[in-house]
């Protein structure tokens, strides 16, 4: 016979349960962007990397940013995949130190910035050809983040507008004219 174990059904150490989150927004993001920043030292020292770790609240999330040491760029591989795995990681560790799922944003080697100005760049041009020739574009696999760009650089022009199809991976952009 299985039982259903509820909160009050075990008692936690005090030690040993997740850090109780209080204060304003700002301040949990500020907490969430400091448990990111000595997480991620840690992997920097175990790993033998420079870096300087800069950390910013910005739009409602944490933003983690690792600038510095050549051999950084391994930390973001191929199209950012390493890079997208780390921030999952460090998300993890953000969420067993306070017990709330975190959406904090990292960058590395301001790969992320970068890619977010080539995808802005693809979105418009995109939209722009799709009001020229009244067909639907739809574009290569992106991740989240990826499409989530270019969604809102499609919505800066007028006369088209972008939906996400597919399952991850393989989840794309497909850039419309408005009917």
């Amino acid at each position: 016979m299985s039982e259903t174990l509820q909160a009050t059904d075990v008692d936690v150490p005090e030690a040993e349960a997740p850090q109780a989150r209080s204060g304003s927004s700002e301040d949990l993001l500020v907490q969430e962007g400091d448990i990111a920043g000595d997480y991620l030292e840690r992997l920097l020292d175990l790993l033998d990397y420079d870096g300087d770790i800069d950390l910013d609240v910005e739009a409602g999330r944490a933003i983690v940013s690792i600038d510095g040491g050549d051999d950084l760029e391994k930390l973001v591989g191929p199209r950012g995949t390493v890079l997208e795995s780390l921030q999952e990681l460090t998300r993890l560790a953000v969420q067993q130190e306070t017990g709330v799922r975190s959406r904090l944003m990292l960058d590395v080697a301001g790969w992320r910035a970068g890619r977010r100005a080539e995808l802005a760049e693809l979105g418009k041009s995109t939209a722009e050809k799709v009001v020229a020739s009244g067909e639907k574009v739809r574009l290569h696999p992106m991740t989240p983040f990826e499409r989530k760009v270019v969604h809102d650089a499609v919505a800066t022009v007028a006369g088209v507008h972008s939906e996400s199809e597919g399952e991850e991976p393989q989840r794309r952009v497909v850039v419309l004219p408005k009917s």
